[in-house]
């Protein structure tokens, strides 16, 4: 039989939020004219959907909808600095800082509310754009609330800066506490190997991901599945060469990457163990999706051939040339 099927499991952790150096993100917010929200941080949105991210954040923070946030200028001249996107850090230092500068504008607001109604500031609760006092008649709109606190002389503002724990490495033998929050994954693979062709085809993905508490559930789960595709193609297409420090692949025209046709159903299961650290109990996930995706595709390769790739890509010339050495030295 020329196909044959095969599974293989692989699990990884990653770390976020460096200490070995410091990692900070600072943010301004406004409960403004208008209900509305406006969060001022140097956030650098790539694509992820980091901005969406913040919006709802504030959103949940404050008490408003998610379309009533405005993510200010993100001038790092003008705003304070968050640092860069990368390192799966954009959700657990920036979210995190949002979240901390929402709760100190919050509570300057419940305050002039609460003095405004005459009422314990514990009883004040916002939702939906609106705020109240529990076990009374006093309801306004958020508009409405942050107008007359407004003219009271209140401009509820909050500012606030997270900073990863810096600890530092020991100089000598490394120890140390390098990331403050650790994400874990672990991931099946199935796929189906033509012996005859070397060909590949991997069948489907089952990730289950820890990302401490999920914002964004159907964010997550883009993030999962972009990144099984890219270690898909890092694991099984993707050659990129270098002679000398010159690369001597310098186009795309003959680079093969994942197509349509190559993505397999990823089925994506979040697991949520908020972090004790950060207050909003997130952490990330961006590179950890694609961690455990390669060992968990070479490991079902192993199950259905019997051979074991160690060199990436594998492409269907390197199985057939694993498959060849393995029937000569049976046959020795």
């Amino acid at each position: 039989m020329a196909r044959k099927r095969g599974r293989g499991m692989a699990g990884g952790w990653y770390g976020i939020a460096r200490t070995a150096a410091v990692d900070r993100a600072g943010t301004w917010v406004e409960i403004d004219d208008g209900g509305t929200v406006k969060v001022v941080t140097g956030v650098t949105e790539i694509g992820e959907g980091i901005l969406t991210v913040l919006a709802q954040i504030a959103a949940e923070e404050i008490g408003v909808r998610p379309q009533d946030v405005v993510i200010g200028d993100n001038d790092t001249a003008r705003a304070p600095e968050a640092a860069h996107a990368g390192a799966t850090r954009q959700t657990y230092m920036i979210g995190n800082s949002v979240a901390i500068a929402c709760r100190e504008a919050k509570a300057r607001f419940v305050q002039a509310v609460a003095e405004m109604w005459d009422v314990d500031p514990a009883s004040i609760e916002t939702g939906n754009g609106e705020v109240w006092a529990r076990d009374t008649n006093w309801r306004e709109t958020m508009a409405e609330a942050v107008e007359h606190v407004k003219k009271r002389g209140v401009v509820p503002v909050g500012s606030a800066s997270f900073t990863a724990q810096h600890t530092g490495l020991d100089p000598v033998d490394g120890s140390g506490t390098p990331w403050q929050a650790y994400v874990f994954g672990c991931q099946v693979a199935e796929v189906e190997v033509d012996t005859l062709t070397g060909e590949v085809q991997v069948l489907g993905i089952w990730a289950a991901h820890d990302v401490g508490r999920a914002v964004n559930p159907r964010g997550v789960e883009g993030q999962i599945e972009g990144g099984v595709v890219q270690a898909l193609g890092q694991g099984l297409m993707e050659d990129y060469r270098l002679e000398q420090g010159h690369t001597t692949t310098p186009g795309f025209a003959k680079y093969i990457l994942p197509t349509s046709l190559d993505v397999p159903h990823v089925t994506s299961i979040i697991v949520e163990d908020r972090d004790p650290i950060g207050p909003l109990g997130v952490k990330g996930i961006g590179e950890p999706a694609m961690v455990p995706t390669i060992p968990a595709v070479m490991n079902a390769i192993y199950d259905a051939i019997g051979v074991r790739i160690t060199s990436l890509p594998a492409t269907p010339e390197r199985i057939r040339e694993a498959l060849v050495k393995k029937r000569r030295e049976s046959m020795a």
